[in-house]
């Protein structure tokens, strides 16, 4: 198991949920890290069963005078546990750790996290810095970062059986659409738009449903953790912006996995989104564990003048730019001159799959294994 970098619930002794993406590491996490707590697993259907029937059932399960920590994994299963869950911390004191997959259940029935009495942290795909020497950028950019690549014989297979999983346990057993078909159809077609302005309107075309049903789809993809949509930046705009977000699956092999590749498919199509998605996971992922309070945005103006990141907070601006060709010319550095104007006190990045560390008037231009190693310290605005 690699040491993660989510060191946040170490700090407190106040009860917490850990949301995360199946296969992200949660349970292997929780479990070393709080080997003393008292397990109890959700997807095993005699305990779910059980406490489906009598959330109360719960308080029996715990040890008299209990001190430690109580782990309940995958607690979206079983929504009403959380009240039950609610009042043994009023009445014992108990600290629980709730992990899931998804709030969404939690979120349609009303349930108010408990209250503001346990925090909300987040776990994410493995990181650059978690892997060190265990890096591989071909590796990761054809099958991600989730942990369990890392011990699979067969990656491929593990990332389709991974899909099929979660249409299976996730989307089909909580009801979540009626046309499971219609909406695996859809993860295919969303994944053209990796990395890309979404055009909702094209998008419901191509799948043949509603507009507003597209819309619903791609909230229960970021309610199940499985994507993202990244606004564009419009603070302060100096030029017309376009409007639309751009979108991303939550891993690059996730990504390469749900993307069909036909015989007329390049390489290169993509594997150019797989990079900026490599990047935009490791900024997110840094961003959360190290609570450095970026908001994560892009920036692009009608005439296509276009920056794929844009980190606003309260260590200021930063522009990233990210090519995955080995040379860069003057196309290639024109968004983050544009945006440089606009925005002054801005620090601009561009990261290229070149060997030479350069700069352009005021543009750090990186290569990709340079940026890795230093994003921590780029993020912190050192």
């Amino acid at each position: 198991m690699y040491k993660r970098l989510l060191q946040k619930p170490l700090k407190t002794n106040q009860s917490f949920f850990l949301f995360g993406p199946r296969g992200t590491g949660k349970t292997q996490w929780v479990k070393k890290t709080f080997p003393n707590a008292l397990y109890l697993d959700l997807l095993e259907s005699n305990l779910q069963i059980k406490l489906l029937a009598s959330p109360q059932r719960l308080e029996k399960m715990i040890p008299k005078n209990f001190k430690d920590w109580i782990i309940i994994d995958e607690v979206q299963k079983i929504p009403p546990l959380l009240d039950e869950i609610h009042r043994l911390i009023e009445k014992y004191r108990y600290k629980f750790i709730l992990t899931g997959s998804s709030s969404r259940s939690l979120k349609r029935k009303g349930v108010n996290l408990l209250a503001g009495r346990a925090l909300t942290y987040k776990m994410y795909p493995l990181t650059f810095l978690e892997l060190k020497k265990d890096f591989n950028l071909e590796k990761s950019l054809k099958y991600g970062f989730l942990p369990s690549i890392y011990s699979q014989n067969n990656p491929k297979e593990y990332l389709a059986s991974y899909i099929q999983s979660y249409l299976r346990e996730e989307v089909m057993q909580e009801g979540l659409t009626r046309n499971i078909s219609s909406f695996s159809r859809f993860l295919e077609i969303a994944s053209f738009s990796q990395g890309c302005p979404l055009n909702l309107s094209e998008i419901a075309r191509e799948a043949s449903v509603n507009r507003k049903v597209i819309e619903s789809y791609f909230e229960i993809i970021e309610d199940l953790l499985l994507g993202y949509r990244v606004a564009v930046f419009t603070k302060r705009a100096k030029r017309k912006m376009i409007q639309h977000p751009k979108f991303y699956y939550f891993d690059v092999g996730i990504f390469r996995s749900i993307r069909p590749m036909g015989p007329f498919d390049s390489v290169a199509e993509a594997e150019g989104p797989s990079l900026e998605t490599l990047i935009f996971q490791e900024i997110k992922a840094l961003n959360d564990y190290f609570d450095l309070e970026y908001q994560i945005y892009y920036w692009r103006s009608v005439n296509k003048s276009e920056v794929d990141f844009i980190l606003y907070g309260p260590k200021g601006i930063l522009a990233i730019e990210v090519k995955r060709s080995q040379k860069y010319g003057y196309k290639d550095l024109k968004g983050l001159k544009n945006f440089g104007k606009d925005y002054p006190e801005a620090k601009l990045y561009f990261i290229y799959m070149g060997q030479r560390k350069e700069y352009d008037n005021n543009i750090n231009i990186l290569p990709l294994d340079v940026a890795l190693e230093n994003l921590k310290e780029i993020l912190d605005n050192n």
